[in-house]
């Protein structure tokens, strides 16, 4: 678990600094709000596809991946006008979240 810890705490920031360079280059500077919103329209319609396809719907991979790359640039860009360092927050979310699952696992339930 360290590993995959250290690497999520290490590349993360690599990429978000990344996105944040490209974003700054080539688009205009935007409020946290608007990436909020944002973020939330782009999970709306990583949503709708999912709801398709769970009524049946054929649905193209393509589409699904395209969605859900507009949600991580939307996370991306919310984060840096933030401040958020998000390998940070996901290493110490999923070191919350293993904590939990053996505190659990101790009283003999599921996480």
């Amino acid at each position: 678990m360290k590993k995959f810890l250290d690497t999520v705490s290490e590349c993360i920031p690599a990429v978000q600094k990344e996105f944040d360079e490209y974003q700054k280059e080539h688009f205009p500077v935007r409020s946290g709000e608007f990436f909020c919103l944002e973020l939330n329209g782009e999970a709306g319609e990583l949503a709708n596809l999912e709801k398709k396809l769970w009524k049946g719907k054929d649905i193209a991979h393509e589409d699904l991946a395209d969605e859900a790359a507009d949600v991580l640039i939307a996370l991306m860009n919310y984060s840096n006008v933030r401040g958020i360092n998000l390998g940070e927050a996901v290493r110490l979310k999923l070191e919350k979240i293993d904590q939990k699952m053996r505190e659990l696992k101790e009283k003999g339930e599921e996480y």
